[in-house]
This record gives structure tokens, C-alpha cells and sequence, in this order.
């Protein structure tokens, strides 16, 4: 496996050529033959860097637009021939056929022209036949080529050849071989989404690049890593590793904030939120959030839709917590929290994620569209006789975005855009209810004119019976239960107001 290999010829084709240059340069400052195409050929010529073209080796110009250039047995017979296979020797010296020892190559941007306002066709013209056959080539025959699938490698590449004097390992070879079918796997799942969605053909396909080892999964005994790339998430400005637990929670911390416009914190413990509140003033949306679940906020996840400001800083660096995402910090409140070795420090960045989420089960993967509806006043039905007031409404909709992202069975009472109580992932809504008003009354609420929010619907009228005995004014739920008329017939004889949505919210 240590044995290296000299690199004497090399094939160039590239569609980025950013950061090319070093490479180029040092390879022929080695000696190494160069070849390559079109435009990557003009770009070595403007170098003044001596290099062949592909077409003087197949005898063939670019044809088809471009289309087909490097499909040809003389590329690809350099790149698969076998060393010490006497077949290919022999074939290769009959048809006098190069052998290539690296091979450099990339792909048209299909992602970020599907991305783009590109036209199907334009989208359809950046599927790349002749790099990603290279790039499988040169990778299946890693005991022999070197290839380099991406500029990503670049750096990589240039460190190798400086340090092991133009030359790589079996080792060295396999590792770029594993980089290359990520790429080529990558690419094709993009690709077949794409094509998919439109011809309704379904099977699974997802791919991220990038991973994170973590410090260990779920728990202690468990492997976990992460796939994908959380800079374009976040930037982590301070703190220790985030690990596995603190990535469900941050998951649930961006869904969460995300639904607000009024300058909103939230606290989350376990993906629920157990304290959040708007105001007008970040300083007192912490406070009030807080004051929902002072004991549960011990060691949580705090994320707000505000720059963080030095008065606020002061009051949450009271609290010892994991994890705080905010969109901005002023400098001295940045300073305060920083103060703290291991305290995770992250500022968010705008992110578009996908519409779907997914998870494995079973011997297969679920997959389902995101939850992205949230209820407005428009979608709010009266359905008692009394209607909530402004205030209320309000307080609906504050509650019934929180329930939404609460694990089910879930419910939420609030008053003034500032959680009072929740109950969540129980096992009956009532004992949710049971838990909520518990946990309200632990902690001083006095819950006269609050509102409630459930998940789903009310199965019997016995959650609004026992929300009423505590104070709570109004109600929110899906509805679309057989007893429905049970429950808004209880309201009425009290006084209750109560609106349906029609969505229900389960999240399990």
C-alpha cells in the first residue's frame, strides 16, 4: 500500500478552473506530460504551460456542440488499461494508446443551474456525460489512476504531489477513488430527482456532502455523524463540538423561530419548546420566556430572531445553557457570553432547507412533505357562539404555532404571546392538558383569560371542561372529531369561545 507511483502523463478537463494553476504549474515543472480539452487547453496555453490536445490523440474534433469530446477508446483505454494485465499492454501498445496516471476532471454545474431561473433545456444541456464517465473510470481503476474529481480536492492534490515528489500511493489512490464516487453518486441523485419530479417516477434518492464525526450519538454508546454542510447554516463563533442531541435541538430551534416576525426567544429542551415569548423588547421576551420553565431551561438551547444586545446578554448569562443561535451580536454581549469555555455560540445565516424530511424505518425510509402550514386569522373558523377578541386571536395564533412545533400529543396555553404551559408527547391528550395546567400553575401563572391550543382535535369534550375549571378563555383546534358538537356545546353553555382550523399539527 506505501509503494509510490510516478505521475509522467496526466488528462486535464475542467469546467471551474479556479485554483487550477498551482497544480498545472508544479506538475509540469515535474515533467508531466500534459493532455486536455477546449477550453481547460486554452487556459493551460494562456499559462504558457505545454500541453496536448485530446483531439491529437484521438484524431477526432469536439463534436455536438461539445457534447462529445473525451468518448473515445484511446481516452479511455489510457485511463482503464490495466499495469501488468498482458491483455492491455498488448492492446494498448497495438493501438498506441497513452497511459494516463492522474486524471483531473470536474462537472457542468447542474445543481446551481437548477437552482437558477435556467430553462429545462439549459438544465437538461448541464448534465455531464464525458466528465462523469472519466471520473468512474479513473476511480474504478484506482490501482492505477490517480483521479481528482473536484476542485475541492485541489488543495489536497497540490499538498500530495509537493510533499511524495509528483508520485501517489495505492492508498492515496483509493482515497481519491472514494471522493470520486461521491461525486459521480452525488451528481446522479440530483440528477434523478430532478427528472423524477417531473415524469412522477418515485424512489429515494437523497445525498449530502460533507460529514461531521460526532462525540457519539443519541447516547454515549452510539456512533453519530452528521452529513451535510452546517456553514451554510451557521456560523459557530464559540464553544466546544455541537453533538448529535444538540443538532435535534437546533433542528427544532430554527423550525420553531422561524414562524415568528415580532422579535420572539424561545428556550428548547428535548426539541420542545418549553419556554418562548414575543415582545416588543428582546430583553423582556427573554424574561417571560424564561419564567415559563425556569427549572427545564437549565442546560437548553436558546435561539431568538434578534441581534442579541448587551442587555440581554447580561440577564441570560445568568443561566447556565448549551447552545444560543441568534441572527447577530453586538460586540460587548458577544464578549459577556464568551466568557464561558464551553458555551456554544452560533450565528444564524439565512437558509432555504428542502420541503421534504425523511427517516429510516423499518427496512426503508419514510418520507413525507414538511409541515409548512401555519395557520393565519384567515384560516381561523368560529364555531361557538361568543368569538375570541383581538387580544385573544392573537394569542391563538402566538399558541398554536408553538403546539405546532410540540411533539405530540401536544398542548400549549398561553396568554400575552408568552407560553404558560405545555404538555407534550403524552400519551392522551387529556393527560397533556393535565400536565400543562400543572406546570402553570408550578410556576405562578394564573391562567384567567388564557388560550389553549391542541395539536389535534378533541376526542370528548372533557380537555375543554377541564381547561375551563382553570381559567382558560378560548380555544383553538383542528376539530373533526365525531364529537365535535359535544365539545362546542360545553363551550357554549360556559362562555367559551372557540375556533377550528382544520389542520391538524401531529409530530411525532
Amino acid at each position: 500500500m506505501s509503494e509510490l507511483k510516478q505521475i509522467k502523463t496526466a488528462l486535464i478537463s475542467v469546467f471551474n478552473k479556479d485554483r487550477l494553476e498551482p497544480l498545472v504549474r508544479l506538475l509540469n515543472n515535474s515533467g508531466v506530460t500534459i493532455y486536455s480539452t477546449g477550453g481547460t487547453h486554452q487556459f493551460l496555453e494562456s499559462l504558457d504551460i505545454p500541453v496536448k490536445t485530446v483531439e491529437s490523440l484521438t484524431n477526432y474534433p469536439s463534436i455536438l456542440g461539445g457534447r462529445v469530446k473525451t468518448l473515445h477508446p484511446k481516452v479511455f483505454g489510457g485511463i482503464l488499461g490495466r499495469i501488468g494485465n498482458p491483455a492491455d499492454e498488448a492492446e494498448m501498445a497495438q493501438y498506441n494508446i497513452p497511459r494516463f496516471d492522474l486524471v483531473i476532471v470536474d462537472l457542468y454545474p447542474f445543481e446551481k443551474t437548477l437552482a437558477s431561473e435556467a430553462s429545462h433545456d439549459e438544465i437538461i444541456e448541464k448534465i455531464d456525460i464525458g466528465g462523469i464517465s472519466l471520473i468512474r473510470a479513473g476511480a474504478k481503476n484506482y490501482k492505477d489512476v490517480l483521479i481528482v474529481p473536484s476542485a475541492d480536492q485541489y488543495t489536497e492534490l497540490l499538498n500530495l504531489l509537493s510533499e511524495q515528489k509528483c508520485s501517489s500511493s495505492l492508498a492515496d489512490r483509493l482515497r481519491f477513488a472514494s471522493y470520486a464516487f461521491a461525486v459521480s453518486s452525488h451528481y446522479d441523485s440530483a440528477i434523478f430527482n430532478y427528472t423524477s419530479s417531473l415524469s412522477g417516477y418515485r424512489e429515494f434518492r437523497s445525498s449530502s456532502k460533507g460529514n461531521r464525526a460526532l462525540r457519539y450519538g443519541e447516547n454515549p454508546h452510539q456512533q453519530g455523524e452528521f452529513f451535510g454542510n452546517l456553514d451554510e447554516v451557521f456560523i459557530q463563533l464559540h464553544g466546544k463540538e455541537l453533538s448529535y442531541n444538540n443538532l435535534l435541538d437546533l433542528d427544532a430551534a430554527i423550525a420553531l423561530i422561524s414562524e415568528f416576525e415580532e422579535t420572539t426567544f424561545a428556550i428548547i429542551k428535548h426539541n420542545n419548546a418549553c419556554g418562548i415569548a414575543s415582545r416588543s423588547n428582546l430583553t423582556d421576551a427573554w424574561k417571560a420566556a424564561l419564567a415559563g420553565d425556569p427549572i427545564s431551561a437549565f442546560g437548553g438551547v436558546l435561539v431568538t430572531n434578534a441581534p442579541l444586545n448587551e442587555e440581554t446578554a447580561v440577564e441570560i448569562n445568568k443561566l447556565f445553557f448549551e447552545i444560543i443561535l441568534a441572527p447577530a451580536y453586538e460586540k460587548k454581549a458577544l464578549e459577556l457570553l464568551q466568557t464561558k469555555k464551553n458555551r456554544v455560540i452560533l450565528q444564524a445565516k439565512s437558509f432555504d432547507f428542502q420541503g421534504k424530511q425523511f427517516r429510516s424505518l423499518l427496512n426503508g425510509v419514510l418520507q413525507q412533505d414538511k409541515d409548512q402550514k401555519t395557520e393565519t386569522i384567515d384560516d381561523l373558523k368560529v364555531v361557538t357562539d361568543r368569538a375570541p377578541e383581538k387580544v385573544q386571536i392573537d394569542d391563538l395564533i402566538f399558541a398554536n404555532i408553538v403546539v405546532k412545533h410540540s411533539k405530540s400529543n401536544a398542548i400549549v396555553l398561553a396568554k400575552d404571546k408568552q407560553m404558560l404551559g405545555s404538555g407534550a408527547g403524552q400519551t392522551s391528550r387529556v393527560d397533556a392538558l393535565h400536565h400543562a395546567i400543572e406546570k402553570a400553575g408550578n410556576f405562578g401563572f394564573d391562567l384567567k383569560g388564557a388560550v389553549m391550543a391542541s395539536d389535534a382535535f378533541f376526542p370528548f369534550a372533557d380537555s375543554v371542561e377541564l381547561a375551563h375549571k382553570a381559567g382558560i378563555a378560548s380555544v383553538i383546534q383542528p376539530g373533526g372529531s365525531v364529537r365535535d358538537e359535544e365539545t362546542i356545546d360545553y363551550c357554549n353553555r360556559n362562555g367559551l369561545s372557540m375556533v377550528f382550523t382544520g389542520i391538524r399539527h401531529f409530530k411525532h
